[in-house]
């Protein structure tokens, strides 16, 4: 289902993210404005084209003309905006999220949201260890992988215009997750992963490696340049699910520690033939 060009689209957070979607956007030809208490990245992002028009206050004039909403805010926050502005929106008014978190964001939204307008979740797979609008790219979501997920509350027409937003952006493949299954997958795929960074930087000072180390290191700890204070609130608004596949993780640490001490070398070479058959599946095609 296609936008049409007239589509008025608003950023609600002008970060790295949201940026980004706003830079993507605008190329593709649609009015995109923004929201944000930070006046110099609204001023940033209007000297740079990112967006035509910002604003720093939510005032129901500036927000009423968007058809769409795009919310780049960490969860906590987007949920009180909602409940606090939700009245300056537009009647029929589609709303949507870059959050990596969803039953604890979607279902509470979804429960106090006005019945003239809908939210759906959505999730690109995509970012980097800096944040801000300046290192917003339009480039950024190329390729990405782009997590929508609908409940029962959401209508199909919805759905599709998420998913074309996704494709809007550059994302190449879009699927569709209940929030249940998303947060299963990102806890495993996006925050164990951090976790096992961030205990790698943590467990050792490592400060005087740095002129020993090969690729190997680096490539592994890239994520854990972290932002401390989203990730924090990520991790325990899917603590239950993170700590399962923690505990995942660590058992098969313990196995392969139990080989070493062993000396059980054919454990340790079927554990990293399984290794090497699993990996080839998530190598890009270029």
């Amino acid at each position: 289902m296609k936008f049409e060009p007239g589509t008025k689209i608003l950023i609600v957070g002008l970060g790295l993210l949201g940026g980004s979607y706003a830079a993507a956007l605008t190329r593709k030809g649609f009015c995109v404005g923004a929201v944000d208490t930070d006046a110099k990245a609204i001023r940033y992002a209007c000297d740079e084209g990112i967006i035509a028009h910002g604003s720093c206050m939510p005032e129901a004039e500036y927000i009423g003309q968007f058809d769409l909403v795009v919310f780049a805010l960490y969860p906590h926050i987007l949920i009180e905006w909602i409940e606090r502005y939700q009245n300056l929106l537009k009647p029929g008014a589609l709303l949507t999220d870059v959050t990596g978190v969803k039953c604890s964001v979607v279902y509470r939204i979804q429960s106090v949201l006005r019945p003239d307008a809908e939210y759906i979740g959505a999730h690109p797979m995509a970012g980097r260890e800096v944040s801000g609008v300046r290192n917003a790219a339009a480039e950024l979501f190329r390729g990405a992988n782009y997590i929508v997920t609908p409940t029962e509350k959401n209508t199909e027409e919805a759905v599709c215009r998420c998913e074309e937003l996704g494709r809007l952006i550059g994302c190449s493949n879009i699927s569709r997750l209940s929030p249940e299954q998303h947060d299963e997958m990102i806890g495993f795929l996006s925050q164990l992963t951090h976790c096992i960074a961030v205990a790698l930087m943590t467990c050792k000072d490592s400060t005087h490696l740095a002129e020993y180390t090969g690729d190997s290191f680096r490539d592994l700890t890239r994520i854990g340049r972290i932002n401390e204070t989203m990730w924090s609130e990520l991790f325990l608004a899917n603590r239950e699910t993170l700590i399962a596949q923690m505990d995942l993780f660590l058992d098969k640490m313990q196995d392969m520690r139990k080989a070493l001490c062993d000396g059980d070398a054919d454990s340790l070479k079927q554990m990293m033939r399984l290794s090497t058959e699993r990996r080839k599946f998530f190598d890009k095609k270029v």
